[in-house]
């Protein structure tokens, strides 16, 4: 009993920590945008001096993105502001889940909320993307965002569910 203990402790906190980086690396990408938005450019094509109506598909997606991004902070540096508390935003939730990783019994909530929060992207991806004109298949990625955060913290509060018996924490060595 004591070795499926450790095992599901072990499987909780790789998952936490798989989780935990992919909220941080989210997190650090919403602040260099305009960067990055010129890198994925270069490599699917699409040049700044080409208007985006000029190419289809991904790439018209792209440089529209491109485009904006660009002249937003040309004109307006102000907003991306709002991209910085984004970021921001991720690390702080990515600070929520270390009580999980040391503890999951004690912070079964902390994994219930991220399941909740999972859940709740798919909805507004597909509400809040037609509104603002975001095609159709980058709603999709978005979406995919919470399937891919859902599932791991579905299997981390399972087993730490199943490390709860009786109301005793089995975290800690006895």
């Amino acid at each position: 009993m004591r070795d499926r203990r450790r095992v599901l402790l072990s499987r909780i906190r790789w998952m936490l920590a798989l989780f935990l980086l992919g909220l941080v690396l989210s997190g650090l990408t919403a602040f260099p945008l305009e960067g990055e938005i010129s890198l994925v450019a270069r490599w699917f094509g699409v040049s700044e001096e080409v208007p985006p109506a000029a190419y289809g598909g991904v790439q018209r997606w792209i440089a529209t993105v491109h485009q904006g991004i660009r002249d937003t902070h040309a004109r307006y540096p102000f907003m991306a502001y709002g991209t910085d508390w984004l970021a921001f935003a991720h690390l702080v939730i990515a600070v929520a889940f270390i009580g999980p990783l040391c503890d999951p019994v004690r912070n079964l909530w902390v994994l219930s909320f991220g399941l909740i929060a999972c859940v709740l992207v798919v909805p507004v991806a597909l509400i809040c993307g037609p509104i603002r004109g975001i095609p159709w298949y980058h709603q999709l990625v978005d979406c995919s965002f919470g399937v891919a955060g859902f599932i791991p913290l579905w299997f981390c509060r399972k087993w730490a569910c199943e490390l709860e018996v009786g109301g005793k924490l089995v975290t800690r060595p006895e």
